[in-house]
């Protein structure tokens, strides 16, 4: 027996007994409806409504012991908790069950019971009870309602939920501008294709034409294919096509279908010498560079005009990869002059020695994509060829092949390119930077990859929803990132769990009067306005750590907050010669008000061996080249960042062991981070921005970052010269305005020397207000 729990994740409270006990038992699978009305179990043809009758009708099913009768009393009380606003009634309550379990694991019997469900449910749904079990009060009501929750298909649900409601945020506005949808498009006929070429890593420009063909697909219930374009033996291997699956499942990119160009290449050929023998083609030994003027000045090729004959022989010596067949290739008898240059009798075939990844050395000769595009997409049904408009001059051409081969029609639907500011996307440049040790790899998160951009910590919801916004738009313009990570943020935020960090360098350690003489620890939300993203253990301490920024900020008997404790007032400050802050005094005023200080601070206990500190390191990332747009005349080498990547050690709260690689999380007050892995013993933490101007800007100061080569020398500590010059920076002159920025220094362009703008005017001369 097996059935489906319907349930909406926005429904208050969340029928969390019904839902937990639905995994628990494995009896039902959940479907998170946002339209649902309430809780519904369909169950051996009935529906069943009430989430009592639905816990007691699984726990049934699963054979839960549940013979005690003080099972309808926990039901009853279940019920009557969420009503339940006073708070002696609520504590009462609570302290019944913690009395109960004192001497028991579970409130009825020796196992878990429909009674444990139904009660935890009720005490999971209210806020307000979750906040008083966690004030230590009832320890074994706690320990109890923790195992429960800890439970592999209780975490099941709470990620199910989680990922329900950050999927809610992406309406129906975000795919507004596609309302047009496709032209002739005929709901469950849809064929849409994916056509990457296995020569490289996907990055976000092919990431848009992925999503956009899977969306269109979905959308009119149709299929998409992805298809690898392999007719270049030069560039292709078996081992990129195997990292496009891996990029795109990334994505949630699946697709119905896996084919090749190379399972058609015996079609394609015939079609080829098809187009040989109807005089629609022909061959051509044209040096190249000739070609290429001939074709742009619109002149005839003197083989134009050559005999079927002529073009058959030439074409088969081509077939055999003999000497003379290289000399020679195909092209298409298009137009000699025709104002649209793709038109200009264009290369259909090729020779190639090389032997191929998937055919081997069956073929010397390979149709160019813009023969077979057109004919695979007739000849595996796809119905709308999703294309960038930098295509749009070959479309012509692609329609032309269809005609004259007398193939299916397909519809063409165009969208523009992505690009973005500061942003490679040329496979060539990035293959440059890899190549010279300026990035560790192709998932590095300088990298516009797919990987590279996943690893950084951008969301596919995120990047769905930008691709969508973006809708059938022509313009080609480069993008912001701004927009793209502030979507990131909104998918983020509400289920980043939140932690500390502080920043290691120059850390001071400050002794708390009034806090407990041994360290305590309490168990906090991780979220304090998401209580499902779940929990983590703070320690209190009378000696704990603050960062030097916030110390040196600290006046004499100044009232600070200590967040998740409560107010200070600073007693003492000890600074050394160097201004550096060394230790601070500090009374604990638990009855300040945290409203009327101005600075609220985070904190860690200072490490105990039973409460040990995390060692870290936060890494944020700069753009890698100083250009927002790189012509194709640039040399990439004379527009590299200086330094693009920046190390900050820092020590961490130990909630963050519990991390996965991948894992997204708030150091608050530092920002969003997701979790690298470990090196050296150390959790790596790369910095995601959030959108703000902040987070964007070039970062590319002299400070602590390194740049190249990437995997040698320091990565923790800029030069000397570097520094020096950061100092120099520091020390401002009375005509420099102080302004914070990791901006790296550009010489002036009119010198060192003051500028003298002569303008005429009538106004008196007025003192500069800087000049002392």
């Amino acid at each position: 027996m097996s059935g489906v729990l319907t349930l909406t994740p926005t429904a208050s409270p969340f029928p969390w007994a019904a839902a937990a006990i639905a995994t628990y038992t494995g009896k039902a699978g959940l479907n998170f409806d946002n339209d649902a009305k309430g809780v519904t179990l369909e169950i051996d043809g009935s529906k069943i409504t009430a989430e009592d009758e639905i816990v007691q009708t699984l726990a049934k099913a699963a054979g839960l012991a549940d013979d005690s009768a003080k099972t309808a009393a926990y039901f009853a009380l279940a019920k009557t908790l969420p009503t339940v606003t006073a708070f002696p009634e609520i504590t009462a309550a609570l302290d019944s069950l913690d009395d109960h379990l004192a001497w028991r694991t579970f409130l009825v019997g020796h196992e878990i019971t429909a009674a444990d469900w139904i009660v935890w449910g009720a005490l999971k749904g209210s806020v307000k009870i979750v906040g008083l079990l966690k004030n230590n009060k009832h320890p074994h009501l706690l320990r109890w309602f923790s195992h429960l929750e800890s439970l592999e298909s209780t975490q099941q649900v709470i990620a199910g939920l989680s990922e329900a409601k950050s999927a809610k945020a992406r309406s129906n506005k975000t795919a507004a501008s596609f309302a047009l949808g496709l032209q002739n498009a005929k709901e469950g006929e849809v064929v849409t294709r994916f056509p990457p070429e296995p020569s490289g890593y996907l990055h976000i420009g092919h990431a848009k034409a992925a999503m956009l063909n899977q969306y269109f697909a979905k959308m009119y219930k149709g299929k998409m294919i992805i298809r690898f374009d392999d007719t270049n033996p030069t560039k292709e291997r078996t081992e990129f096509e195997d990292t496009i699956l891996e990029d795109l499942a990334l994505l949630d990119i699946h697709g119905d279908k896996i084919t090749h160009t190379s399972d058609y290449f015996d079609q394609l050929y015939q079609y080829a010498l098809q187009m040989i023998k109807t005089g629609k083609a022909y061959t051509d030994d044209t040096p190249q560079e000739q070609m290429r003027k001939e074709r742009f000045d619109g002149i005839a090729s003197k083989h134009r005009d050559d005999s079927i004959e002529d073009n058959l022989k030439h074409f088969a010596e081509m077939t055999s990869g003999s000497e003379e067949g290289t000399r020679w290739c195909l092209r298409a008898k298009i137009s000699v002059d025709n104002p649209n240059k793709a038109l200009r009798d264009p290369v259909i075939y090729r020779t190639n020695l090389l032997p191929h990844h998937r055919t081997g050395t069956k073929w010397k000769v390979y149709p160019t994509y813009d023969f077979a595009c057109p004919i695979v997409d007739s000849i595996e049904g796809v119905t709308h060829a999703l294309r960038t408009n930098e295509y749009r001059d070959r479309n012509p051409q692609y329609q032309w092949m269809i005609e004259a081969l007398g193939l299916r029609p397909v519809n063409i639907w165009d969208f523009s390119r992505l690009n973005f500011i500061y942003t490679l996307l040329s496979k060539r440049k990035l293959h440059w930077f890899v190549d010279t040790g300026l990035v560790r790899g192709w998932d590095d998160p300088r990298f516009p990859t797919v990987r590279g951009i996943r690893r950084r910590g951008l969301t596919v919801e995120a990047l769905r929803q930008f691709m969508l916004a973006q809708g059938p738009s022509q313009a080609i313009v480069s993008l912001e990132w701004d927009s793209l990570w502030t979507l990131n943020k909104k998918v983020i935020d509400p289920i980043a769990p939140r932690f500390w960090a502080l920043n290691k360098a120059n850390i001071v350690p400050v002794t708390v009067k009034g806090g407990p003489e041994k360290p305590e620890v309490k168990t906090l939300p991780k979220h304090k306005k998401n209580p499902e993203v779940g929990h983590k253990k703070t320690v209190y301490s009378s000696q704990i750590f603050v960062e030097q920024e916030d110390a040196i900020s600290f006046e004499d008997q100044e009232e600070i907050t200590l967040m998740d404790w409560g107010n200070a007032i600073v007693r003492s400050k000890t600074v050394n010669e160097s201004g550096i802050v060394t230790s601070i005094e500090m009374d604990l005023h638990l009855e300040g008000d945290f409203r009327k200080t101005k600075k609220k601070i985070t904190w860690l206990a200072q490490p105990t061996p039973e409460h040990a500190l995390v060692e870290t390191t936060l890494l944020d990332h700069d753009y890698l080249i100083t250009k927002k747009k790189l012509e194709e005349t640039d040399d990439v080498k004379d527009f590299v960042t200086p330094v693009t990547e920046f190390r900050e050690d820092a020590l961490a709260d130990a909630n963050v062991r519990e991390l996965k690689k991948g894992d997204i999380i708030q150091f608050e007050r530092k920002g969003y981070f997701i979790y690298d892995g470990t090196v050296d013993s150390r959790m790596e933490f790369i910095r995601i921005p959030d959108g703000r101007a902040a987070s964007i800007a070039s970062k590319a100061a002299p400070q602590t970052g390194v740049m190249t080569p990437a995997e040698d020398g320091p990565r923790d500590s800029a030069a000397p010269a570097q520094a020096e010059e950061s100092q120099q920076r520091g020390q401002l002159t009375s005509k420099e305005t102080p302004v914070e920025t990791k901006m790296y220094k550009v010489a002036k362009v009119y010198g060192e020397d003051e500028v003298e703008t002569p303008v005429e005017t009538k106004m008196y001369k007025m003192k500069n207000v800087y000049d002392v």
